[in-house]
């Protein structure tokens, strides 16, 4: 005999929880183990009810169903996971997708539609289109690498590509229309912003990140 589909709800709307599992339990094979309307606590409570399927809200009043599927699934990578929510963007399915998640469904899918999401996740399926994860995951490793020349102000990064031209502090201050006082306390704010000691480390920096011809 197949063994039930053991269902967790994780929504913080009453009335949606409540017409998910009166919807459950009405079909053969599906109980549902328990609920909850919060973030906190709740990848503890679906681990103890020895579920083996979690259907969670995208978004919740103290977090998020992809957060709490990602601690599920660090501890039971087969608990399947499906998220369920109002909305459809690419940062939302990213997230899904590098928690581990099975399926993410819209709240507009049919009550059959998510019975039988519920019932192919329990038997080891994944809903997720397998082009949207290669592209996630595509995505994901061809991000550039953070520049360490972000925290920089347009004026600091302005005076930094001055600096790697070799410019003097009094040089700056006469391109700029600065006192040398002011410009030297720019290098100051630059060098601390960087970690840095000395300005030919800025300016070796500079040679690194910034694009060629940068005129800021």
């Amino acid at each position: 005999m197949t063994s039930p589909v053991r269902v967790f709800l994780l929504d913080d709307h009453e009335i949606v929880r409540r017409g998910i599992a009166d919807l459950l339990e009405q079909e053969d094979g599906i109980t549902v183990v328990g609920e909850a309307g919060v973030a906190a606590g709740t990848a503890d409570a679906i681990l103890a009810s020895g579920a083996t399927v979690a259907v969670l809200d995208g978004r919740l009043p103290d977090g998020s169903g992809i957060d709490v599927c990602r601690d599920v699934k660090s501890e039971r990578p087969d608990l399947g996971c499906l998220i369920l929510t109002s909305y459809d963007d690419d940062e939302a399915v990213l997230a899904a997708v590098l928690a581990g998640a099975d399926g993410y469904l819209l709240k507009e899918v049919r009550a059959t539609g998510l019975v039988d999401a519920i019932r192919r996740v329990s038997a080891g399926e994944s809903l997720l289109d397998p082009a949207l994860t290669e592209s996630v995951m595509a995505r994901v490793t061809a991000a550039p690498a953070p520049s360490p020349l972000d925290a920089l102000t347009p004026r600091e990064t302005e005076i930094l590509s001055l600096i790697a031209e070799g410019l003097s502090n009094r040089e700056i201050g006469g391109r700029l229309f600065l006192a040398e006082k002011t410009v030297k306390n720019y290098v100051s704010g630059i060098l601390s912003k960087l970690g840095m000691q000395r300005r030919t480390q800025a300016a070796v920096l500079a040679a690194e990140w910034m694009p060629k011809g940068d005129g800021r």
